[in-house]
């Protein structure tokens, strides 16, 4: 593959795109670039003046560009629900990026519909919101789902059971369960939707500082962050550029894993990259498809019409 930065996104304009996590990091810029190649975006996150401030930010960066905001709290159905149906009523979204997360949470804590958090947000959230926004996607012409996943799905803490990390609660082994759920998930989507037009790609950044290792534990992690930060990680641009292949290259393909092709994976051009052992068993993707749809009460068909 030759080498491929964001100069070679096609255009964009009369495209629409949902970022959740929108208000920072990697779906931040994102949105910045997308709109620089004319498309429309959506910012979506649970916050009013984040929203708002990184609206104004990528309108600064960008005159003229068209950006819209959603309030959106991954980790409460009430809210995935109420801000779904609002764009798959009015919207159509040719580009849906899961892009939002939490990692590292020192103690174990549930959500409001009593799912662990990381896992709850990180996937049981976006599964719920793609089900209930799907009227919008398959309005488009050739959209692209695209999930941002993380090295750490490969790490043997990684395996989807105890889904809720009832029996043991490590921070980051929440943190690449949820992963691992994100890369099973989007090709479990991509086998649903093999008979098109959507196309659902995963991704992984590398290795940057995008926001969410504010979550780290405890005064050993702080001092270690800023340091690790300057001399091991990129920057979110070009953590967001395995994004932006997978949304806007004709290279990509549905149920691709994308990820940063230089040494370790941790920066550089976007090629395909090794998935995590098993990741792409059908019989997994079914298994953890039908606990989401059993621990959210949202049915999702996303070959049919509409969403269930």
């Amino acid at each position: 593959m030759s080498h491929w930065t964001p100069d070679a996104i096609p255009e964009q304009t009369g495209r629409t795109a949902l970022i959740t996590g929108g208000n920072s990091g990697i779906g931040l810029e994102t949105a910045r670039v997308l709109t620089r190649h004319g498309a429309r975006v959506i910012l979506a996150g649970r916050s009013r003046d984040k929203l708002d401030r990184a609206a104004g930010a990528v309108r600064a960066a960008q005159p003229g560009a068209r950006v819209g905001t959603l309030v959106l709290d991954l980790s409460e159905l009430s809210s995935v629900r109420e801000a779904a149906t609002r764009i798959a009523e009015t919207e159509t979204i040719d580009l849906l990026f899961n892009n939002a997360g939490v990692m590292n949470l020192p103690r174990r804590r549930t959500t409001p519909d009593g799912f662990e958090m990381t896992f709850g947000t990180n996937h049981l959230g976006h599964f719920a919101f793609n089900a209930h926004i799907w009227p919008a996607v398959r309005r488009a012409t050739a959209p692209r789902v695209i999930t941002v996943s993380a090295t750490a799905a490969r790490w043997p803490v990684g395996r989807l059971d105890d889904l809720m990390s009832e029996q043991r609660y490590r921070p980051m082994g929440a943190y690449a369960k949820s992963k691992r759920a994100n890369i099973v998930y989007t090709l479990e989507l991509a086998r649903r939707t093999a008979a098109g037009p959507v196309e659902a790609l995963v991704v992984h950044p590398g290795s940057a500082m995008t926001g969410i290792q504010q979550h780290g534990t405890g005064a050993l992690s702080r001092l270690i962050t800023p340091i690790a930060a300057r001399l091991f990680m990129g920057s979110a641009d070009g953590a967001a550029w395995p994004s932006l292949y997978a949304a806007t290259s004709p290279q990509a393909h549905s149920g691709q894993f994308i990820g940063p092709a230089g040494r370790d994976q941790t920066s550089g051009t976007p090629e395909p990259a090794k998935l995590p052992r098993g990741a792409d068993d059908p019989a997994e993707g079914e298994r953890l498809w039908t606990a989401s749809e059993e621990l959210t009460g949202v049915p999702f068909t996303p070959g049919a019409e509409t969403a269930g």
